[in-house]
């Protein structure tokens, strides 16, 4: 029998580092890592000066369908990551409408999904004081976790959840085997200082850059993780801007807290004076920090004491990212397309981040967090999720798939380019010369956590 895809000649990013190696597909799965496979194959690529990753694990995105798909959507967000070399995403329960807080909103964002994602995609319920009687019941659906956040989300039908909540929600979590994610940052600080700044007229970038210091980060993600000791819940620490809120994830493993550390591409690639410099389309929060500490996560994520990094795909329509009071306008940063790009021009090239951690805390590890099992690696088995990258290539970011194409990274400069993207064994983007291809009849399925093992 013919395999369906043999990937030939390249050089395959494992986990336990780069080899040259063939790599051979049939009915979606890995089936062959071998230095040379002589077997027919439907199809045959000849992958020699490439580097073949396993597809990135977003865990991190924010599609907003339905409700708000004008903002961004299942098909345009899935053709900016795809566009990146991502074949699996965690959609995030806002900013869709309604929010993700119960069954009937999640059969209804599935029912999206399905239509209309190009790739693989699991979704996180809510965890607010509105559905704290809704837990098990997403649970039961096959949510990936549980998202909450410790300071005003930016939309009142998703409130912050209040310590009690938190630390309820924490309990369901354990009984239910799933994870929670937290915004940590201290909404008494965040709230009182925005509060002081705008009576005082100071609505600037570096007004609200102020107002959100390193300590309102370290105060919650303290207090997050206080709240999963005394549970025994599973915490991911979500969009960590600092190498302080890093390092106290760090020190709780150490001694058997179960919890993990997320950061993002534009704590990694951009700094306040960029912000100051760009503006609205550099705004979130936590906001982007400055050189010094830049170079702090750098040194975590080399360390090995960054688990995973996100995008936190969050975007919004122009008139959203405009106006004169910088706290007003929408905090979220369009960056889907360009995790790779971010992790291989700033680790790869410029610190010598070796390949596997890359693909490390892109895919490995947010699949096994996540309980993906068949996601994140090229192993014999999983799931053919690949990227194919040009790794020495050049380019200038200028071509965005994602909807509204506010994306900071435009005009950006990188070298590691992905050539081609691979879903289960079926491309869904290539780079051509000229111009970008996606395969329209790829649809992607939905994920669920694989239930533990004893």
């Amino acid at each position: 029998m013919a395999l369906d895809l043999l990937v030939r000649g390249g050089t395959l990013v494992t986990p336990h580092g780069p080899v040259r190696a063939d790599l051979a597909v049939e009915d979606g799965r890995i089936v062959s890592l071998a230095l040379d496979v002589f077997a027919p194959a439907r199809e045959e690529i000849d992958a020699t000066g490439l580097h073949v990753f396993p597809g990135v694990v977003d865990a991190h995105v924010h599609l907003n369908e339905p409700g708000r798909t004008h903002w961004e959507g299942f098909d345009t967000g899935t053709r900016a990551l795809a566009a990146g070399g991502a074949t699996s995403f965690l959609d995030m329960p806002l900013n869709s409408s309604p929010p993700l807080l119960d069954a009937q909103a999640f059969a209804e964002k599935r029912a999206h999904g399905e239509a209309k994602s190009r790739l693989d995609f699991g979704l996180w319920g809510g965890l607010t004081p509105l559905n704290l009687t809704e837990l098990d019941e997403l649970a039961a659906c096959g949510v990936i976790g549980f998202k909450a956040f410790m300071s005003h989300s930016g939309l009142d039908e998703f409130p912050a959840a209040d310590d009690v909540t938190l630390f309820e929600g924490m309990r369901a979590a354990r009984r239910a085997g799933l994870v929670v994610a937290t915004h940590a940052e201290s909404d008494a600080f965040t709230r009182t200082l925005s509060q002081v700044a705008r009576e005082h007229g100071q609505t600037g970038v570096r007004d609200y850059l102020a107002s959100r210091p390193p300590v309102t980060e370290a105060e919650a993600v303290g207090r997050a993780i206080l709240f999963a000791e005394e549970t025994g819940a599973a915490l991911h620490l979500v969009h960590l801007s600092t190498a302080r809120g890093v390092a106290l994830a760090a020190e709780a493993r150490a001694r058997g807290v179960d919890v993990t550390a997320e950061t993002c591409p534009h704590y990694l690639h951009w700094t306040d004076e960029d912000v100051e410099r760009v503006g609205a389309l550099l705004k979130c929060a936590p906001p982007i920090r400055d050189a010094g500490t830049r170079e702090a996560l750098w040194a975590a994520l080399k360390a090995g004491r960054i688990d995973t990094v996100g995008s936190d795909h969050s975007p919004a329509p122009p008139e959203l990212k405009t106006g004169e009071d910088f706290f007003a306008i929408w905090g979220g940063i369009s960056g889907a397309q360009s995790t790779l790009n971010v992790l291989l021009e700033g680790g790869y090239w410029q610190r010598d981040v070796p390949l596997e951690l890359i693909a490390a805390v892109a895919s490995l590890n947010p699949a096994r967090r996540f309980r993906l099992g068949s996601k994140g690696a090229l192993r014999l088995g999983a799931d053919a999720d690949l990227a194919l990258v040009r790794l020495d290539e050049t380019f200038t970011l200028t071509e965005l798939h994602d909807r509204h194409h506010g994306n900071p990274y435009r005009g950006q400069r990188f070298r590691g380019r992905v050539q081609a993207t691979y879903l289960r064994g079926q491309r869904v983007f290539a780079q051509t010369p000229g111009r970008a291809l996606f395969d329209e009849s790829v649809r992607g399925q939905l994920l669920r956590p694989a239930k533990e093992t004893a």
